[in-house]
């Protein structure tokens, strides 16, 4: 009765504990980079203004007027948009083909695409830069679109291809049987049923593609930088400039966590949708 009881009590009061304590962990570093933002570069690196400081908005001031951040930002929102859109367009097919119409090599397939991401990107930069630079899309927004595109359709399509196997064939043949075709298989049937799905995986793949770092500063210089590109230039030889860096960095991962905050329930059930049957 003892251990039932201190198990009760645990349950109570230890386990919203432990979770706020766990939850208040991974928040700090957000929290210390907006409370950093509002210090200047000085204050950021003296350990009597760790705490108290008197704050000033020239570093957000200084990002709009003299780094042009909105055409950052627009960039941004324009590769991610439009790399989760045309990443759905082809995982939608392909993973509806996969799950309803399976051949013997679809499970190799599957297996293949996924051990894509395990190659080191590294490995193919400075191909894909001379590729680039031969054909005149370095620097563009078809390179980075693409790009972003390639490197997150193995993810969308597991994904898309786990919601999709959950819904009954039947449904599916009932609608050839009624003279539907493919493609309104999937644009009557399909799509209506697994839109929790398809949405989770829409918001997981423009997160993705809104924090890739590694190739848009890579594979860009001015016309077609993202807000990755803008926080990379915040330092020089003399180091980093703390102040504008983590004003820079709560502008750019801010649109993000509010969407992430607001959406976390779909994406949640997106994330969950076949786990447990």
């Amino acid at each position: 009765m003892a251990i039932v009881a201190q198990s009760s009590k645990f349950s109570t009061y230890g386990r919203p504990v432990l979770a706020w304590g766990v939850g208040l962990l991974f928040f700090f570093p957000i929290f210390w980079m907006v409370l950093t933002s509002f210090k200047t570069d000085a204050d950021a690196v003296k350990p009597e203004h760790l705490i108290f400081f008197t704050p000033t908005f020239d570093n957000y001031l200084n990002m709009t007027d003299n780094y042009d951040y909105w055409r950052f930002a627009t960039n941004s929102v324009i590769s991610a948009v439009s790399a989760t859109a045309f990443t759905l367009f082809v995982s939608v097919p392909a993973a509806y083909a996969m799950a309803f119409n399976p051949s013997r090599s679809t499970k190799d397939v599957l297996m293949w695409m996924l051990s894509t991401k395990m190659l080191p990107a590294a490995a193919v930069l400075y191909p894909m830069i001379f590729l680039a630079k031969s054909i005149g899309l370095y620097d563009t927004h078809i390179l980075i679109i693409t790009v972003l595109s390639l490197i997150n359709l193995p993810i969308a399509i597991w994904m898309l291809f786990t919601y999709f196997k959950e819904i009954p064939k039947d449904i599916i043949e009932a609608g050839k049987m009624d003279g539907v075709n493919t493609w309104g298989e999937i644009k009557e049937i399909l799509v209506p049923l697994a839109w929790g799905g398809i949405a989770s995986t829409a918001l997981l793949v423009f997160i993705f593609c809104w924090n890739e770092a590694y190739w848009t500063v890579r594979l860009t210089t001015i016309d077609a930088a993202t807000l990755s590109k803008l926080i990379e230039g915040n330092r020089a030889p003399e180091g980093l400039f703390f102040g504008r860096l983590s004003a820079v960095s709560t502008a750019a991962v801010g649109p993000i966590v509010v969407l992430g905050w607001f959406c976390q329930k779909q994406l949640v059930q997106g994330l969950t949708f076949g786990a447990v049957k």
